[in-house]
Order: C-alpha cells, then structure tokens, then sequence
C-alpha cells in the first residue's frame, strides 16, 4: 500500500513532531465539525436514526471537548518531566520525554461513528503520530462524510482516510504499524490482536461484553429507573458501556419493572416508534439477530417485544428471568433489550457477577456505603459507577478501558 510508505516517510521527517504542526491540526479538525455539524448529524440521522440532541451530546459535543481539552492541555503533556535519580548516579539527572510512537492506525466503530472514530485520532495526532482512519463501512454516510471532509482540512501528507469493508481492513493489518487501536465486538478484537502480534505492535482495544447493573432494594427508585433508561436505550441501545442487565431482589423486582415502564413512557412517549428521540438499529442483519434473542422468552417479556425489519425498529423491551444459558444471556445484547435477573440477595449479585467475564462497566444503585465499598474490592470491570449510567464516559480525567475480554489498554488517560 502506497500510502502507507508515505505515512512513514512524513513521520520520518520528524514533521509530526512539531507542537505547531500538531496545533495546527487539531484547530483544523475543530473547524471541520464546526463549519459541517449540520452535515454530521444528517448522516448519523441517515445511519442511526439519532436525533440531533442525541448526536450533539454524545458525537459532536464529546469529540468537540476532546479538542479543546488536547489544545489547552497540548504544552503540558509533550513537556520532558524531571525524575528522580539515585544516588549512585548523581551528579547525572533522569527525564522522561514523550515521543509519538510513528504510524498509528484507528479502526472506528459505527455505533458512535463520530466519537469512537475522531477521540482516538485526536489523542493520536495530539501526540504526534501519522495517522490511518479507518472507519466503520456499517455506518456509511458517516464514513463517507469523514472520507470526503478529512482530507479537505487535514494533512494528507499524514493523515489518510481508508474506506472499505472486511477485506480492505484485512489488507490493513497486514501492514506494519506503530500502534493499532480498536473499537468494537471481541471476536475481531482478537483478529486485530492476532495481526498485530506479527509486527509486535502495541494495540488498544475498547471491546465491550456484557455490563451488570445491580439494583439494591435500599435506593431512589424512580432516580433509578430514569437512569438505566436512559443509560440502556440512548442509542437504541447499541452502546458498549450500556447496563446489558439488571440485578434485583425479589422484594424489589416488582416496584423496578413498573419503575422502568414508567421512565419509558416518560423519556420515549406511549409509542417509542413515532419518538424522534428513539434510534433504529443500524441493519437488518442486526435487528434480526436481536429479535432472535426473543425467541421462546413467550410470557418473560414484560414490556415491548415489538419490531419492524423494513423499519430498523425493535421496541425497548424489558425481559425477566430468562434462561441464563439463553442467548440473550450468553451474548452481548447491543441493542434495545434488558434482562432483569432475580436474585436472592446481593451477595448473589456479586457471586453472579464474578463468576462471569470481568465487563465493561459495572453499575450499582444504592445507598448503602457497605455495599458499594464491598463490590469495588470483590469485582474487577473497567469502570464502577455508582447511582448513574454512561455518564462516566464524560469524564476526560479518567482513564477509559477494559480489563480481560472487555479490553486492553485504555484512552482518555493523562
């Protein structure tokens, strides 16, 4: 691949390298959103049917803040830091000096099209690296927006777009990069993980699984209930860090459904179809794998259920109790379908939780400071959060990954 030998030979140079470069490129792309956000959210209006509060908040907004936050911060972190040295070696003196790794390639996710394609590019030009986009074919306006924009405002001497389906990101990972990072299902994760151990290249995979949400008796119900609402169907709940199901104890399981039903009607309408504000799912193939899960649930739906195929549309749906060798228990979900769990206490919670992969996210609702201190020591997930859903992504002070199938390595750092 051509291009690719010419990443490498700008990076060579040491063009990259320039804070001014790196500046001047991150303000480009800071222009890109702003004189196109219009055209943004029509192709994620196109891809996912998001609304445009729903795509400033969570694309436009997100990636805009990153922006700012690597311009500002720019100076500070590409600074030499002094360290300590022993004693033997004085009168020398110890630095540690940040260095762009060289040719990083970022292979986007087409639930967040925008965020989970242009945040980790950000971070990569911010530290002075050749960068190869690769975005998600399956959200395609969005990819063909990117595609189209990029090289009208950005280096093209070291920032290429590569559009393309599973062949062209095959012949991608043939390629020796610096660093590869990855956003989307485990399965390719370990693809990804495979092609880059032939060059020993450093990989960053943001991977996902299955989100646990425990809901103890002793919390604000209603509080509750809007949150996980709104955490589990933004999106229509194709959103990695999504509550994928629920945790309650009997005594609490009956209040929590109507709970849920009631913050459906509240946020979607009596008719999620005709919401402005409820997304479709990005394919057929997708919605049909999704209303598999349905399959011989019968009476365990508890609310919704409905879909449409030609429409994209599956209703939010609550299910209780399903088989936990069911696969809508073995997989994760990403979609609009929430399983309610009973358990016999929270004690069981957490046996329930550890003895699964370590996920994603972890969510807890409760007031109880003995618990919520018991789950952070007994469970590993990439992050906790207590008494809310998704909101912690917002957080640029803290790391965001994964930990075993979930992911490896983190962004978001400082």
């Amino acid at each position: 691949m051509e291009f690719i030998k010419a990443l490498n030979q700008t990076f060579a140079t040491g063009k990259t390298q320039s804070l001014t470069w790196r500046r001047e490129q991150l303000t480009a792309l800071k222009n890109l959103l702003e004189e196109n956000e219009q055209a943004i959210y029509q192709a994620l209006e196109q891809d996912l049917s998001k609304c445009t509060f729903e795509a400033y908040m969570a694309e436009y907004a997100f990636v805009l803040s990153d922006i700012n936050l690597f311009i500002k911060k720019l100076t500070q972190w590409a600074k030499p830091r002094r360290m300590a040295t022993p004693l033997l070696a004085l009168p020398g003196s110890s630095k540690l000096r940040p260095e762009p790794l060289g040719l990083v390639l970022i292979i986007g996710a087409w639930n967040y099209p925008i965020q989970l394609t242009l945040s980790p590019m950000i971070a990569a030009i911010a530290a002075g690296n050749t960068v190869v986009l690769k975005p998600s074919e399956l959200a395609e306006k969005t990819s063909n927006l990117l595609a189209q924009l990029i090289p009208q405002y950005l280096d093209n001497s070291a920032i290429a777009v590569y559009e393309g389906g599973v062949d062209n990101t095959t012949a991608l990972l043939k390629q020796r990069f610096d660093h590869i990072f990855y956003t989307g299902g485990k399965n390719v994760g370990k693809i990804v993980l495979r092609a880059a151990s032939e060059h020993l290249t450093p990989v960053t995979l943001e991977l996902g699984g299955k989100s646990p949400c425990i809901v103890d008796d002793d919390c604000d119900l209603k509080v509750t209930a809007d949150r996980i609402i709104w955490g589990k169907f933004l999106n229509a709940g194709q959103t990695c860090v999504a509550p994928d199901y629920i945790l309650v104890s009997r005594k609490q399981r009956e209040p929590l459904i109507l709970a849920l039903q009631q913050a459906l009607i509240k946020q979607y309408g009596p008719q999620p179809q005709l919401s402005d504000d409820y997304g479709r799912i990005i394919n057929t193939q997708h919605v049909e794998r999704l209303i598999s899960y349905l399959d011989g649930q019968g009476d365990n739906i508890v609310c919704g259920g409905q879909s449409e195929i030609a429409e994209k549309y599956i209703a939010p749906t609550l299910v209780l109790n399903p088989a936990l060798d069911s696969p809508i228990m073995q997989n994760e979900i990403f979609g609009p379908l929430l399983p309610i769990i009973e358990v016999e206490n929270m004690q069981a919670a957490i046996a329930f939780i550890k003895a699964r992969e370590k996920p994603l996210a972890l969510y807890l609702f409760s007031k109880n400071r003995q618990l919520i201190k018991e789950l952070s020591e007994k469970t590993s997930a990439g992050t906790l959060c207590v008494n809310d859903a998704v909101i912690f992504m917002i957080n640029h002070h803290q790391p965001f990954g994964g930990v075993g199938e979930s992911g490896l390595g983190a962004y978001h750092c400082q």
